[in-house]
């Protein structure tokens, strides 16, 4: 092919024994796990760089293998795609796929290998123009990816259930939602993204979800969720509705939890300037609460608000609000922890299980804020 060798040796970095692996110059948003994946070039969907290279190394569990879905590719246009190029090559059956380039695309949008191992070769020389590349992966142990790439959408009949695998890394791809969980989403919105906004799928797993395409509303409300900010959207012809699998012992996922009793680090005892006292204590956090919330000390550390659930319950979110009353106050960012007796705590760590999980809270003090368990917490007590 055009790749030179001084090319190819730049890109060494992708025979590293690691599971999944990228290197050089050239990356973009990448999240790569044994299972799912994402990866572009840089500035995806902008303008990629002059003379950059990556190359990604894709190793997926020994039994299974790759499916890659081709969401964007849109290199300048050259002869042999020798200036930039994508190349796929498979190094356990010596198979090539490409080089890809505008005026040399992918057949299919979907290449199913026969290897549990690839590697992806991007390459960039003087240019003007292109967006670059977006790519998806998954393994053969989820057949229904490809039709959930990020830059693809699919396309049932009305009102039919349908599933779709989605790959990890879709929360920073380029694009908008428009809607919210409980009305549904625009369907023009990404929809892997869509559902990440929606707790079906944590974005570092990815994983499969079940959704169906229903008449559309007049007006798609904007919301705080999981991370991510979806717009405020206009009359569509169709919306998508994304549909939680709920356990035989759990079947009511979205039941709005009684709290028995609130417990708190501590709470301010404001004087005001009319020398009125106003507490601020635990048992204010009640989201349906009017006036002042809870709040620590102004000078507490660490502070915690404890939340007891009366018995063993399924949890799978929590929803936060600031106070609005006469005072601007909100949480920005919190730590979930949860125990099943108040003394044995065990820190919630999400999906990855690696560290302890920072929940993104709230921007004001009037909009209300959702994060979803995945996996759910099974506990009495919720810190």
């Amino acid at each position: 092919g055009p790749h030179q060798g001084g090319k190819l040796r730049q890109g060494t970095a992708c025979l590293s024994p690691l599971a999944v692996v990228s290197a050089g110059n050239g990356c973009g948003h990448t999240l790569l796990t044994p299972h799912s994946g994402t990866l572009s070039s840089k500035n995806y969907p902008g303008t990629y760089p002059n003379h950059t290279m990556c190359c990604w190394r894709l190793q997926a569990p020994p039994g299974t293998s790759l499916l890659l879905a081709f969401g964007d590719v849109d290199l300048e246009p050259s002869e042999h795609c020798a200036h930039s190029s994508l190349l796929l090559a498979d190094p356990q059956t010596g198979t090539a796929y490409g080089p890809y380039c505008r005026n040399s695309v992918p057949s299919a949008p979907l290449l199913v290998t026969n290897s549990s191992t690839v590697t992806v070769l991007f390459n960039s020389t003087s240019h003007r123009s292109g967006r670059g590349l977006l790519l998806s992966y998954a393994t053969s142990q989820h057949p229904g990816m490809g039709t959930a790439s990020p830059g693809m959408e699919p396309d049932p009949p009305l009102t039919m259930c349908f599933s779709v695998y989605c790959p990890a890394g879709c929360k920073d791809i380029h694009g908008d939602i428009w809607g919210n969980p409980s009305q549904g989403y625009r369907d023009t919105s990404v929809l892997c993204k869509a559902a990440v906004h929606a707790g079906v799928i944590a974005d570092e797993l990815g994983g499969q979800v079940t959704l169906s395409r229903e008449k559309g509303i007049t007006l798609y409300e904007s919301a705080f969720a999981n991370g991510l900010r979806s717009k405020r959207g206009s009359l569509s012809e169709k919306r998508l509705v994304f549909h939680k699998v709920c356990y035989l012992l759990f079947p009511a996922c979205d039941d709005v939890l009684e709290v028995v009793a609130f417990n708190a680090s501590s709470w301010w005892h404001e004087v005001d300037v009319l020398g009125q006292d106003r507490a601020w204590v635990a048992e204010r956090a009640a989201l349906s609460t009017t006036g002042h919330s809870w709040a620590a000390k102004p000078d507490a550390e660490a502070a915690w608000l404890e939340l007891d659930l009366g018995t063993r319950r399924n949890v799978t979110g929590i929803i936060t609000k600031g106070s609005s009353e006469q005072h601007d106050y909100y949480v920005t960012s919190y730590h979930v922890s949860s125990s099943r007796d108040g003394k044995n705590w065990r820190p919630y760590r999400g999906s990855s299980g690696q560290e302890d999980k920072v929940f993104e809270g709230n921007a004001d003090s009037q909009g209300e804020v959702s994060n979803t368990f995945i996996p759910p917490i099974i506990a009495r007590y919720i810190r």
